[in-house]
C-alpha cells in the first residue's frame, strides 16, 4: 500500500510539474494560426502580431533572471502563486484586446507569468526527487517541451476554426487555473526560504558578471542563442509564410508547424546518440555549418522566388534538425565550467537566448515583404554570425569541458 500511495504521489508531482513546463511553450504556438484572425480584428497586417510574439519572448527573457533570486529568497510556491495569477489575469485581458499595442502589453505580462512556472519547474525537480532521479525526471518534461510545439498549433488551428482566436487565450487562462489550484492544493512547498539571499542589485549582477567572463560560457551561450534566435525568426514568420503566401488553411499551417518540429524533437534524440561516439566540441561546429549553408540555400531560393511549398518544408526541416544537435551541446559546454555559479549561468544563458530571439522575431515582424525573404535572411544570418563567434571566441577557452559525454538531448 506504501509503494502505491509512493508511486501515486510520484505520478501526480510528474504530472504538476510538466504541465508547468508546458505552460510556455503552449501559450507561445497555440495561438499561431489565428495570426490572420487577430489582424483582421485589430486592423492591422497579420505580420505585425508578431510582435506580440516578440513581447513574450522579452518578457520570458526577464523573467528568467527575476525570478532565481525570488524562488531562493522566499521559497518556490509563493512566486510560482503570483506568476500563475499574473498568468490568468493577463490571458484573460488578451481576450478583450482591442489593439495591437493592448495584445503586445498584455504578452508581455502573461510570459512573465509563465516564466515564473517554467523557472519553479526546474528548480523543484532538483528540490523534489533524489539526485539519481533527476535526469529521468527532467528527460519526462523534456519530452512534454518537446511536443507541446507539435500539439499546440495543431489545437489551436482547431479552436480559431470553431470559435475564433479569443477562444484561445481563453483556453489558456483556464489552464493557467487549473494548474495554479493544482499547485496550491497537490505541489509541496520543496524549499525552505533563505533569509540570507540578497535580492540587492549589485551581488546580483556581480554574480552574473562572474559568469559571462568565463570564457566557455560566452563561447558557446551566445554562439548557441544567436543559432537558437533562427528558431524565433522561422516561429514569427511561419504565419504569414504558409497562410499568407501560400495560402494554407489555419488547420494544414498547425500540422506543418507539428511536422518541422518533429525535426528539432528528432535530432536532439539522435544527439543522444552521438554523444556516445563524439564530443559535443566536435558536434557543435559541423552543425552549425550546416545550418549556416541551409540558411545560405534558404536565401539565394526566396530572393529569385525559387521557393515552392515543398522546398520551404523541407529547408525549415533541415535547418531546425540542425538546432537538435547544436542546441543542447551548446548548453551543455555553456554551464560545464560552473559548480558554484551553476544556477546563475542557466538563468543567464536562458536570458541572453530569450533576448536575442526577441530580437530576431521583432526583426522579421518589422520587415514585412509579403515573402519568405525576411526569414530566410535572419535565419542565414544568425546562424554565420553564431560560426563566427564559436570560431573567433573559442580561441581564448583554455581547457575543453567535459559536458560532451553528457549533453542533455535538449529540445525547443
Amino acid at each position: 500500500m506504501t509503494n502505491e500511495h509512493s508511486r501515486s504521489k510520484y505520478i501526480s508531482l510528474i504530472l504538476i510539474l510538466g504541465t508547468l513546463t508546458a505552460l510556455g511553450p503552449f501559450s507561445i504556438d497555440m495561438y499561431l494560426p489565428g495570426f490572420p484572425a487577430i489582424g483582421k480584428d485589430l486592423g492591422v497586417d497579420p505580420s505585425r502580431v508578431a510582435l506580440s510574439l516578440s513581447s513574450f519572448f522579452i518578457g520570458i527573457s526577464a523573467g528568467q533572471l527575476l525570478y532565481g533570486p525570488l524562488l531562493d529568497r522566499f521559497g518556490r510556491k509563493k512566486p510560482l502563486y503570483i506568476g500563475l495569477f499574473l498568468y490568468v489575469i493577463s490571458s484573460i485581458g488578451c481576450i478583450y484586446a482591442s489593439s495591437l499595442n493592448g495584445l503586445i502589453a498584455l504578452r508581455f505580462i502573461q510570459a512573465i507569468g509563465s516564466c515564473a512556472a517554467a523557472v519553479a519547474s526546474v528548480a523543484m525537480v532538483r528540490d523534489l526527487f533524489p539526485v539519481n532521479e533527476n535526469a529521468k525526471v527532467f528527460a519526462l518534461l523534456m519530452l512534454v517541451v518537446g511536443t507541446s510545439p507539435m500539439i499546440a498549433p495543431t489545437v489551436g488551428s482547431y479552436v480559431t476554426s470553431a470559435f475564433s482566436w479569443h477562444a484561445v487565450f481563453l483556453i489558456l487562462g483556464i489552464m493557467g487555473a487549473m494548474i495554479l489550484l493544482a499547485t496550491i492544493f497537490w505541489l509541496p512547498e520543496s524549499y525552505k526560504p533563505d533569509t540570507s539571499m540578497s535580492l540587492k542589485p549589485r551581488p546580483i549582477i556581480n554574480n552574473f558578471l562572474q559568469v559571462v567572463s568565463e570564457p566557455q560560457f560566452y563561447t558557446y551561450c551566445f554562439a548557441g542563442a544567436i543559432s537558437f534566435s533562427g528558431l524565433f525568426a522561422y516561429v514569427s514568420a511561419s504565419p504569414q509564410v504558409f497562410m499568407d503566401i501560400f495560402k494554407l488553411s489555419d488547420k494544414a499551417y498547425g500540422w506543418v508547424f507539428a511536422f518541422l518540429s518533429i525535426g528539432l524533437i528528432g535530432s536532439s534524440q539522435v544527439n543522444s546518440l552521438m554523444l556516445k561516439r563524439f564530443k559535443s566540441e566536435q558536434i557543435v561546429p559541423v552543425a552549425l555549418t550546416a545550418q549556416t549553408l541551409t540558411g545560405a540555400v534558404f536565401v539565394l531560393c526566396a530572393w529569385n522566388n525559387w521557393l515552392s511549398l515543398a522546398g520551404t518544408i523541407t529547408l525549415l526541416f533541415i535547418f531546425l534538425c540542425c538546432l537538435g544537435f547544436i542546441n543542447p551541446n551548446t548548453a551543455a559546454l555553456s554551464l560545464a565550467p560552473f559548480t558554484k555559479n551553476a544556477g546563475s549561468a542557466s538563468s543567464l544563458m536562458g536570458a541572453v537566448q530569450m533576448g536575442i530571439g526577441s530580437l530576431a522575431s521583432t526583426v522579421v515582424s518589422l520587415y514585412n515583404t509579403h515573402t519568405a525573404t525576411p526569414m530566410a535572411i535572419t535565419m542565414c544570418g544568425s546562424s554565420l554570425l553564431a560560426l563566427l563567434i564559436l570560431v573567433i571566441c573559442g580561441r581564448n577557452i583554455k581547457t575543453a569541458g567535459t559536458a560532451g559525454a553528457s549533453a542533455p538531448a535538449m529540445a525547443h
